[in-house]
């Protein structure tokens, strides 16, 4: 995917329907009226997700206060984000998109280096997506420290 064909600020962000922890579905269409916070992940259970899942429930109130809903992606299937969540006692919703389509349509799904190996992974990014469904922010090579409260800072500027 080009540049040109990512998702930018100011139009529609790219709709979902999928399979979350604890047997929920959730989609893009029925969160009207609420700012979603939407970030992919590498991988559940890993010692940065797991921290930034954990940052994130921490800070829940908070989101939920100005009318916004905090969701994770990554591609793991829901049995391991269920354990995940309990392992965790995480407060965010996650979702499965183990078919990869919204990482593809959000352009997180990326060639990726480590020890001189490439192989194709999850880029940390995070989005916000307006009341209406608008992209209005977006976060991508994600560090963990801090980021948290810069998304909260961006969504209590939205309102």
């Amino acid at each position: 995917m080009d540049a040109h064909s990512l998702p930018q600020a100011g139009q529609p962000a790219p709709a979902f329907s999928l399979p979350g922890n604890g047997g929920t579905t959730h989609a893009l269409a029925e969160l009207e009226g609420k700012l979603v916070v939407l970030y992919f992940y590498p991988k559940a259970d890993t010692s940065g997700c797991t921290k930034q899942a954990l940052g994130f429930t921490e800070k829940l109130d908070e989101f939920a206060a100005v009318g916004a809903v905090v969701l994770g992606v990554s591609k793991d299937p829901v049995k391991k984000l269920d354990k995940f969540v309990e392992k965790h006692e995480l407060g965010v919703t996650l979702l499965s998109d183990d078919a990869g389509d919204l990482c593809e349509r959000y352009g997180v799904w990326v060639e990726k280096s480590m020890y001189g190996r490439k192989y194709m992974g999850i880029e940390r990014s995070t989005f916000l997506i307006g009341r209406d469904g608008t992209l209005l922010q977006e976060w991508r090579k994600v560090k963990v420290p801090g980021h948290v409260e810069k998304v909260l800072e961006a969504v209590k500027a939205a309102g």
